[in-house]
C-alpha cells in the first residue's frame, strides 16, 4: 500500500495589505535622522515603536556607499524603528539593496519626480493595497478616477481590522475603532467616531479630505502629511472635524454644528 501523500501547504502565503512608514532621506545625516525618528517614536511609540520603515534614497544627488548606509540602518533599528527594505530607484540603489540584504520595494518609485523635472514611469508591479502612512507625496498627484463609486463600509471597523478604497473615496457609516485603519486614495467620511487611524490621499492626492463626526483619531494623513495624537489639540477631541492640507501643512478644525 501506497504511503498517503499530505497535499495540504504547511505555510499559506497570500499578498496582502500592510501600512509600511516610507523615510525620504533628504540629507543624509546618519545621527541627525536617527534623533528625528528616535524622537517620533517617543512621542507616539504605539505607532513608531517597531515599525516597519522603508529607506528611499530618491532625494539625494549620489548614493549612498554601503557603510554609510549600513550605519543609518543600524542608527534607526536603536532608534526604535525597522528598516525593512528600500526604496526603488536605480542600479545603485538596487546594487545597494543587495550589500544591505534588504529587498526592493518598487511600488514607492512612482510617488516621486525624478530631479529632471519629469514624471517618473510606474513600476511594473502588480498593484495591491499597501499605501504608508508616512511618505510626502507630490502636489501633481493625479486625483482619484471618477469612474469608480466610494466604496461604502456599513460595520464597525474593529481594533487590527484595516480598510483600503482603492481609487475612490471611503465612507464608514459606523466608528473606526482604536487600532483599526481607514486608507482610501480619496476622501474619507467617517459617520461615527474615528479612534484609530485615517489616511486619505494615498497615492499622492493633495485635494482629499477627511471628515468625521467624534475625533479620537491616533494618526491623521493627507497625501503622506500626518499629526498623531499628541500632535492634535485637545480641544478638538470628540468634535466632529474635517482635515485637509493648505500650502503643504495639514489643518484640522471643528466643522460647525
Amino acid at each position: 500500500m501506497s504511503a498517503q501523500v499530505d497535499y495540504e501547504p504547511a505555510g499559506e502565503l497570500k499578498i496582502g495589505q500592510v501600512g509600511i512608514a516610507n523615510l525620504r532621506v533628504r540629507t543624509l545625516d546618519v545621527e541627525k535622522l536617527a534623533e528625528e525618528m528616535r524622537g517620533r517614536v517617543q512621542r507616539a511609540p504605539n505607532l513608531f515603536s517597531r515599525a516597519a520603515v522603508v529607506l528611499d534614497f530618491g532625494g539625494l544627488t549620489r548614493t549612498p556607499d554601503l557603510a554609510t548606509a549600513q550605519a543609518l540602518v543600524d542608527a534607526l533599528r536603536e532608534a526604535g524603528v525597522l528598516p525593512v527594505a528600500l526604496a526603488y530607484g536605480t542600479s545603485e540603489i538596487e546594487q545597494l539593496s543587495q550589500q544591505l540584504g534588504l529587498p526592493l520595494l518598487a511600488k514607492f518609485r512612482a510617488q516621486y519626480e525624478r530631479s529632471d523635472g519629469a514624471a517618473p514611469e510606474p513600476a511594473p508591479v502588480r498593484r495591491e493595497p499597501a499605501p504608508e502612512p508616512a511618505r510626502v507625496a507630490p502636489a501633481s498627484a493625479p486625483a482619484p478616477s471618477a469612474s469608480q463609486p466610494g466604496m461604502v463600509q456599513a460595520a464597525p471597523i474593529r481594533s487590527g481590522q484595516q480598510v483600503y478604497a482603492d481609487n475612490r473615496d471611503l465612507t464608514v457609516l459606523s466608528a473606526v475603532g482604536a487600532g483599526a485603519e481607514v486608507i482610501a486614495d480619496g476622501s474619507i467620511h467617517i459617520y461615527g467616531a474615528l479612534r484609530g487611524r485615517a489616511l486619505a490621499g494615498a497615492q499622492g492626492f493633495e485635494q482629499a479630505r477627511i471628515f468625521c463626526r467624534e475625533f479620537h483619531a491616533e494618526l491623521v494623513a493627507i497625501a503622506g502629511h500626518y499629526k498623531v495624537s499628541e500632535d492634535i489639540p485637545a480641544d478638538l477631541l470628540g468634535k466632529p472635524v474635517q482635515v485637509w492640507l493648505h500650502d503643504g501643512q495639514l489643518r484640522i478644525e471643528a466643522l460647525d454644528a
